[in-house]
């Protein structure tokens, strides 16, 4: 499982011209979902993201978690990310999940989170969704669990 995850004061996610998922302040996250991934990868990457102290304190060090800054999350699927660019000129793609066990994966991911107490909003997977965001910093986190 890869997560690309940004700190940003505001993100948004739009399918068919509608906004489907929006957050203020906190973190957008493009998971990338591995044919491998199951309830392990799952654990272990909402509670790094729960924890992870990406956001300033008021010496703007970053020593404050999501749940400290009152943030949310905006969860968007993202196959891309799994892909081998290694060789040639085009991606591949035989290490990412099928769309039936990434969508599954997906769902848990986030019912993992809003279940940490988390408030999260979402994509809509296997959908082509533009996502608008201001990224804070710019900071950019990549994990690979």
């Amino acid at each position: 499982m890869i997560g690309l995850v940004q700190r940003v004061s505001e993100a948004n996610v739009t399918v068919d011209g509608q906004v489907i998922g929006e957050i203020g302040k906190g973190m957008l996250v493009l998971l990338g979902v591995e044919k491998n991934d199951g309830d392990a990868e799952i654990e272990k990457l909402a509670n790094k993201l729960c924890r992870f102290r990406m956001f300033n304190d008021e010496n703007e060090k970053m020593n404050l978690n999501i749940e400290q800054v009152g943030g949310e999350i905006l969860v968007v699927s993202q196959f891309t990310l799994v892909a081998d660019t290694q060789k040639g000129n085009r991606p591949g793609f035989s290490r990412g999940a099928s769309p039936e066990h990434g969508q599954a994966i997906y769902e848990k991911f986030v019912q993992v989170l809003k279940n940490k107490g988390a408030t999260v909003a979402t994509g809509r997977f296997g959908a082509d969704m533009k996502v608008g965001l201001i990224n804070d910093g710019p900071v950019t986190f990549p994990f690979n669990v």
